[in-house]
């Protein structure tokens, strides 16, 4: 057995315990005895997580992929800690892979060049991709900034930090060509086959085509979640204190 830790838009994120390989990400998500569909009303789901930032993001048609290292490694990412984060279609991949990116660059020690530089080189492109101030070329330098750390690095933190951006720019290529003005469509590696209708109520939250291109996040969006993040460092740091007290 194997606990799977949800979270994300999940309408009952928790830890779940199951035989690897018994169940699939379609059942981890979607089923009554487990995630129960995804949270938002009308939803579709855009891509899993299957061991948070540190695995490559998958698109919706690795649904039936059943949980186990060789399937999920199959599908092109990793099982790993099984911290499965589910992510609808209101997110931003372009913006997720950045906070992801950011989260990497700050926690590099720097002792290895192609971690130290890396990060630092992807975090400054993606806030020049964010700011509306890079072209349709900047996408392919990004990819091909995390492609040169590949396998150059002293430890797994440099590996993971490529994988959100491999990944996102694989699958969500039209995320990143929002944010450029000049950017000119290129087509799928290979077609994704469109997702199998699941047999719940949330049958609607399964996408059948690729994602569609969405413009970048509003600033009210921005604020919105700022000030929900100031809001919720102050409850820890409140709780904090009162511990210490």
């Amino acid at each position: 057995p194997k606990i799977f830790c949800l979270s994300g838009h999940v309408k009952r994120p928790g830890n779940y315990e199951a035989e690897l390989g018994k169940i699939t990400f379609r059942d981890l998500i979607f089923g009554e005895a487990y995630g129960q569909g995804l949270s938002r009303e009308g939803a579709q789901l855009k891509g899993i997580l299957p061991a948070g930032a540190s695995a490559p993001i998958l698109p919706a048609s690795a649904l039936d992929t059943p949980l186990d290292y060789e399937s999920v490694a199959a599908a092109g990412s990793m099982l790993g800690s099984a911290s499965v984060i589910v992510l609808d279609d209101s997110v931003d991949m372009a913006w997720a892979a950045y906070k992801m990116i950011r989260f990497f660059q700050h926690e590099s020690c720097g002792k290895c060049t192609p971690c130290r530089e890396g990060t630092y080189w992807l975090l400054k492109q993606y806030t020049h991709l964010l700011n509306k101030q890079s072209r349709d070329a900047d996408i392919d330098l990004i990819n091909t900034i995390a492609n040169q750390m590949v396998g150059k690095c002293l430890c797994p933190l440099g590996e993971f930090a490529t994988s959100p951006v491999l990944s996102s720019i694989k699958h969500f290529r039209s995320d990143y060509e929002a944010y450029v003005p000049d950017a000119q469509p290129k087509p799928a590696t290979a077609p994704q086959p469109a997702a199998a209708p699941v047999a719940t109520p949330a049958a609607a939250a399964v996408p059948t085509g690729a994602p569609a291109k969405r413009p970048g996040l509003s600033p009210e969006e921005i604020a919105r979640r700022q000030a929900l993040a100031a809001q919720r460092r102050a409850e820890r740091e409140a709780a904090a204190k009162k511990s210490s007290e």
